[in-house]
Parts: C-alpha cells; structure tokens; sequence
C-alpha cells in the first residue's frame, strides 16, 4: 500500500503514546499552539539525524515563531532517548512501535529505496493550527533545511 497522507483542512488525529521518557504524551496536550509534527523513518540514521539536528539547530527560530516541534517514528522510547541524547534533541519524540500515529496520519506505506521495495514510514511533516487543524504537509522534506521550510509556511 501506498502511503496517502492526510490533506490540509483536515482536523489532525488526536494520539496519545510515550515519548523519550516514558511520559505519556497527548496532542491535546498542545492546544492553542502551532505544532510542526514531523514524522521520520528512523533514530540515528543518516538523513533522520540531518532533519532532527537542523530542527535542533534551528529550534528557538521555531519557539521564537510559537511553534512546538513534535517527531514521530516507529522506534521505541529508549531508541528515542538515546537519539535525544547522543544529538543533544530539544524537542519531544513520540515512540510509535505499534505504527497507530503513523497509520492515522497515512505515511506507512511502500517505499522503495536502493532496489528494494519494502513497508516504512515516508518522511512527511504537518504543520498543525492552534485549532488542531492541519494546514499544510510537506512531503518533500528537505533534512539539512527543513526548519526553513516550516517557517516558510508556517507565518
């Protein structure tokens, strides 16, 4: 199956699961603030570092904007801390093993990469209102400027 992510104008899916510290998480949780939730296929790989570590270096541009940085990957809470730690992470990491988060936002699916084709999470970001609204999707991430491309649309 391919992955069709959900479109803007849809009301985001409310989750609730643990993060890096076991805390449950809820995005009820952040009501009334903008939140870029971007889901990544996986901790400590190349491309998912530069994303994470663009966001990191970036992320009080992000906060200074009022926007709360939520990422998502199907890695459990001590591969996200371990992520959160080794980079220096500032921001919340949502553990979805049992691929619930993924699946409500449609970015489990296909993929293929190097020959082969294989199920994973495709690397998509949603910008989500202060009324949980979503109000754009990137799906096009770029992971070395992903920050500016949240500011961008995010004004």
């Amino acid at each position: 199956m391919t992955a069709a992510p959900l479109q803007p104008g849809t009301k985001a899916p409310l989750f609730k699961a643990k993060d890096q510290n076991g805390d449950v998480i809820s995005l009820k949780d952040f009501a009334g603030k903008k939140v870029a939730l971007f889901f990544y296929p996986h901790d400590n790989t190349p491309t998912c570092t530069d994303e994470a570590c663009n966001l990191r270096d970036n992320y009080s541009l992000l906060k200074k904007a009022g926007i709360e940085v939520i990422g998502v990957s199907t890695d459990d809470e001590k591969s996200h801390k371990k992520f959160e730690t080794k980079h220096q992470l500032p921001f919340t990491l949502i553990a979805d093993p049992e691929m619930k988060i993924v699946e409500a936002y449609g970015v489990w699916g296909l993929k293929k990469f190097m020959g082969r084709e294989f199920d994973g999470t495709h690397r998509t970001t949603f910008l989500i209102d202060e009324k949980g609204i979503i109000r754009h999707v990137i799906e096009k991430v770029k992971s070395k400027m992903h920050a500016s491309q949240i500011l961008d649309l995010f004004k």
